[in-house]
């Protein structure tokens, strides 16, 4: 399984990914599921996957195959707007649906590839979308400034709670992190190592980048400090009268 978040902030842009990958109980791997396409003062695209490991992994391959063909050929590069990014990578799911697909109904596995795509491209303000496995996809906005994929029922009570577009890149940072630690304890299938990137509006390129492995200072401390915090505002919870 698998856990990613996307949020759009007034001030930037969140996203993060776990890594783990299985196929049984027995056949547990770890994969990155964060991808970056970045051009600095140019463009910022980042993609988090999630579903069919090698359906995401063939989209990837044909995004960036479709890059190197330059000019001639619509690619990420030469898009005009986050809209036209998200119709790009939606295609791509559609070309690997089509050449898969039959032989994954044989097998009785269905192409479940879905991503969640944002960033900024120079005279644009910055869009996140969610593109499900069929190729269609939404935009957030005010009422809905993020977007999960996978394990997200033990994340989401938190960030519902503590995120709202007005909120400042450092809080929402430490709220996704914790929306992590949150999963990761209810849901085996969710594990380490945690990719993140913050994006600041405007600046057209990534600045803050980080990977958490199993042995994380801060996101042990971060973890550690959340559970004993949530154990002193129950005690100071009040009394049920009877």
């Amino acid at each position: 399984m698998t856990y990613c978040i996307g949020v759009k902030l007034d001030t930037g842009l969140i996203f993060a990914s776990d890594s783990r990958t299985n196929a049984g109980m027995d056949n547990i791997a770890k994969f990155c599921k964060m991808t970056l396409f970045e051009r600095r003062g140019d463009r910022v695209i980042v993609l988090l996957s999630s579903g069919n490991l090698a359906g995401t992994q063939a989209v990837i391959g044909v995004l960036n195959q479709r890059c190197a063909a330059g000019e001639t050929t619509a690619s990420l590069w030469n898009a005009r707007t986050m809209f036209d990014v998200a119709i790009l990578v939606a295609n791509a799911m559609r070309d690997i649906e089509r050449r898969d697909g039959e032989y994954l109904e044989d097998a009785d596995v269905g192409f479940n590839a879905s991503f969640i795509v944002g960033g900024q491209l120079d005279g644009e303000p910055m869009r996140l979308f969610r593109i499900y496995a069929e190729g269609n996809f939404i935009e957030a906005g005010l009422d809905t400034p993020f977007f999960q994929t996978g394990e997200a029922k033990y994340g989401k009570p938190i960030i519902d709670r503590v995120i709202t577009p007005q909120t400042p890149l450092p809080d929402a940072t430490k709220c996704v992190l914790v929306s992590f630690d949150l999963t990761m304890r209810s849901n085996l299938s969710v594990g380490m190592p945690i990719d993140l990137i913050c994006y600041e509006r405007d600046s057209l390129a990534v600045m803050k980048r980080r990977r958490f492995a199993d042995d994380d200072v801060y996101f042990t401390a971060l973890g550690n400090d959340w559970s004993e915090g949530t154990r002193q505002v129950f005690r100071h919870l009040p009394e049920l009268p009877w």
